[in-house]
């Protein structure tokens, strides 16, 4: 349990959160949306920032809790999986102004559901 909260902190202060200034620091949907196609900065922005929330999620769950996003394999590529999510994320305009961790997961979990 420790640590698990440990590693919780370590990533909230890597990524820029504190619990006072979590909306202003966070980056929205529509800002990653930005990064996946490109135009905003580099694709690679988009592959890191995608993979860091998916280690994230693997780390912090628990054995015994449940499991929202089950991947079998061969699992697409990353670059596959980013596309899905850029167009999952332009049918889905109103997470645009969420934060973009939110909608990851929440994309994975859909494209990925456990015991389906």
């Amino acid at each position: 349990m420790k640590k698990q909260i440990l590693l919780m902190a370590f990533t909230s202060a890597i990524l820029g959160f504190s619990s006072g200034s979590q909306a202003a620091n966070m980056i929205s949907t529509q800002e990653l949306l930005q990064d996946c196609k490109g135009t905003n900065g580099t694709f690679i922005t988009c592959e890191i920032y995608g993979q860091a929330v998916y280690d994230t999620y693997l780390v912090t769950r628990t054995p015994k809790g449940p499991k929202f996003i089950c991947v079998n394999q061969p699992a697409p590529t990353r670059k596959e999986i980013i596309q899905e999510y850029v167009n999952w994320a332009e049918a889905n305009t109103k997470y645009a102004t969420d934060p973009a961790a939110d909608t990851i997961l929440r994309f994975l979990a859909g494209r990925f559901p456990c015991g389906k």
